[in-house]
């Protein structure tokens, strides 16, 4: 696993990877040598930078891979499809190429659809699966789009095909430090200038809303697959539903994509993105729940 110099911000321990995958160019930074890998997926407006924090807390005992999923943060897409199944397949291949074996899986806000198609059609690859603030296509991830009932605008408009790079660029901060974080967070000062520098970083680059219109795409094109993939493929490993002040979405989500008792955690105070705001409790929740299935 080749390592390359950081393209921009890093955290101390880790190191920067680019792996060339059948249709995509991933970048993921690793930490820890040693225990079961855990596998750090990002929402939006997010990169692997959303885990800065994180990283550190869980490699002391475990080997930590966060990404970039493709058309985010540093990462490529060579065949230009950014939707949720090629999304999935890059992650599964992703873990063949780096031969880690089954993973803990943690999937934050947009990313869980991203995450649930990975699981359900690869099985072998996971040993338990964590949705963050997080809900899929199919089970209330549209209401959050109907704007005449409480719903945002951004997923309509993300999610518009050719918009967010038309109007866009150039616009970011605007965008995502001036409107996104002040929304979704509830921890004031856990995002720094400095942070958003990083973002904002990787939103600005060429064709940098690729992979964002990919995934809200997916919430207008779904047509049922994601909840017949869920009848014919329900979760089977444990599962882990941490929510914030959008409790309790993501349990009730997550509720309906297994067939078993899943563990819950809310935590008070907290926005949107957890794994920002609180990296410390989030590590702990994490901890115990991964720590109790590697021991069964």
């Amino acid at each position: 696993m080749p390592v390359i110099e950081p393209l921009g911000a890093t955290v101390p321990g880790a190191t920067h990877h680019l792996t060339d995958l059948d249709s995509a160019r991933l970048h993921h930074v690793s930490a820890g040598t040693g225990g079961s890998p855990i596998l750090l997926v990002h929402g939006w407006p997010e990169t692997w930078w959303a885990f800065r924090q994180l990283i550190p807390l869980l490699a002391g005992t475990h080997r930590v891979i966060a990404v970039d999923l493709r058309g985010f943060g540093d990462s490529r897409a060579t065949d230009h499809d950014y939707g949720e199944a090629a999304s999935a397949e890059d992650l599964h291949h992703l873990i063949k190429h780096l031969d880690l074996g089954p993973v803990h899986l943690v999937c934050q806000d947009i990313s869980g659809g991203v995450g649930f198609r990975f699981a359900a059609t690869h099985p072998d690859d996971v040993l338990s699966f964590t949705g963050i603030e997080t809900t899929l296509a199919g089970f209330g991830l549209e209401a959050l789009a109907d704007v005449n009932h409480g719903g945002s605008w951004h997923l309509g408009f993300l999610g518009t095909p050719g918009i967010p790079e038309i109007l866009l660029p150039g616009h970011e901060r605007e965008l995502i430090e001036g409107w996104a974080y002040p929304m979704m967070t509830g921890v004031p000062g856990s995002v720094t200038e400095a942070d958003f520098d990083e973002f904002l970083r990787s939103y600005g680059r060429p064709e940098g809303w690729r992979g964002t219109q990919g995934l809200y795409q997916a919430l207008f094109s779904d047509g049922g697959k994601t909840a017949a993939l869920a009848e014919s493929n329900p979760l089977t490993v444990p599962v882990l539903s941490i929510d914030g002040f959008s409790a309790p979405f993501t349990q009730q989500t997550l509720r309906q994509l297994t067939q078993q008792e899943i563990t819950s955690h809310h935590l008070e105070g907290v926005g949107h993105l957890v794994a920002q705001e609180a990296p410390q409790a989030l590590a702990d929740i994490l901890l115990d729940f991964t720590g109790q299935v590697d021991h069964g």
